[in-house]
């Protein structure tokens, strides 16, 4: 399994340097269809996106993504609430590790 990430050029820059191979770099305008190409890919098994992004898409790519467990979709970055990694870990497995 792979990790894909979806964002602006500055946000895909340090995965790229790190060595991630799927990085897409995507305007507002065409992030839900981009994201749409990613999860239609089954060797991605993590996407991550900028969590100021991810506040941006319809509610109903919202809603799709929240309830994706392959790709399991991290939110990184921007201000506010923060995203809850253990709810998502434990989605993707299917148990709690930290117990």
């Amino acid at each position: 399994m792979e990790i894909a990430v979806i964002g602006n050029s500055d946000f895909v820059l340090g995965f790229r340097l790190a060595g991630i191979r799927k990085t897409y770099e995507a305007a507002q305008a065409e992030l839900e269809a981009r994201i749409q190409t990613v999860l239609n890919d089954k060797t991605v098994g993590i996407l991550v996106m900028h969590n100021d992004d991810l506040k941006k898409l319809s509610v109903h790519m919202q809603q799709t993504l929240d309830d994706s467990v392959e790709p399991t979709v991290i939110a990184i970055g921007g201000k506010g609430e923060s995203t809850n990694l253990r709810d998502k870990i434990k989605q993707a497995v299917g148990v709690d590790l930290w117990k």
